[in-house]
Parts: structure tokens; C-alpha cells; sequence
């Protein structure tokens, strides 16, 4: 999955995200989501979390 769909993400899953200052090159970081910031049902660039590190990125992978 591609983590567009908000309805695919929840607290406690594995995912990779993509950090905004990775934006450019694509690389990934990867960990458990601890909260969902994006509030809509559906983004075309991933849905935005925060991973249990801290780290802020759109849902590339689940």
C-alpha cells in the first residue's frame, strides 16, 4: 500500500515516511506511527505522521 488512504494508517503500524528535507532525494525512514496530522481521508503525496522517534513525514509505504 501507499499510504494515501487515511483509513489504511493507524497508531501502532510499521510504515516508511519520507522527511521533508528528504523530499528531494526519496529516502526513507522508517518506524511506528504514533499520531495521524493529516486530517482528510485522502492526500496525493501521502498522509503526514509522527513516528514514535519524532519524526514528521508523509506515509510512503505501509
Amino acid at each position: 500500500m501507499d499510504g494515501r488512504n487515511r483509513s489504511d494508517i493507524k497508531s501502532g503500524l510499521e510504515v516508511k515516511i519520507v522527511l521533508k528535507k528528504d523530499q528531494r532525494t526519496g529516502r526513507l525512514t522508517e518506524g511506528i506511527v504514533k499520531d495521524i496530522l493529516t486530517n482528510s481521508s485522502f492526500h496525493p503525496h501521502g498522509i503526514k505522521v509522527r513516528l514514535e522517534s519524532g519524526d514528521v513525514g508523509r506515509v510512503k509505504e505501509i
